[in-house]
């Protein structure tokens, strides 16, 4: 018990230090990007139609990309859904074969024993 004790705690630190290193990054890009836009050597107006007209890039690419990725699963959804009709389709096809197939040996078996019967 004492082992997983330390074994967690060290899993929690070790959590808590990549958290740091990570908003550290986060937040010093953040910094870094207001920077250079603040000393960029074009007006204000250029900086705002270029974020502007890439961020409408980004939506684009991102619109296409979320619509390739729907039609893959649909057509995921469709193969799998026939494998699993066509595999339901033939689980009834030999259930009903070994039913008939009993249903005859049951026939059979009382049909002989009816002879048994009429012999005895």
């Amino acid at each position: 018990m004492k082992k997983q004790r330390q074994e967690y705690g060290y899993t929690e630190e070790h959590t808590s230090r990549a958290k740091s290193v990570v908003s550290g990054l986060l937040i010093g890009g953040l910094i870094g990007a207001g920077t250079a836009l603040l000393f960029a050597p074009q007006s204000g107006e250029k900086t705002r139609a270029s974020i502007q007209n890439k961020t409408m890039e980004l939506r684009d690419r991102t619109v296409e990309g979320v619509k390739g990725t729907v039609s893959q699963v649909k057509d995921k959804t469709r193969q799998v859904t026939s494998n699993v009709i066509g595999k339901a389709q033939e689980l009834t096809h030999h259930g009903r074969e070994v039913l008939d197939e009993q249903l005859d040996e049951v026939n059979q078996t009382v049909s002989n024993r009816k002879k048994a019967i009429q012999s005895y």
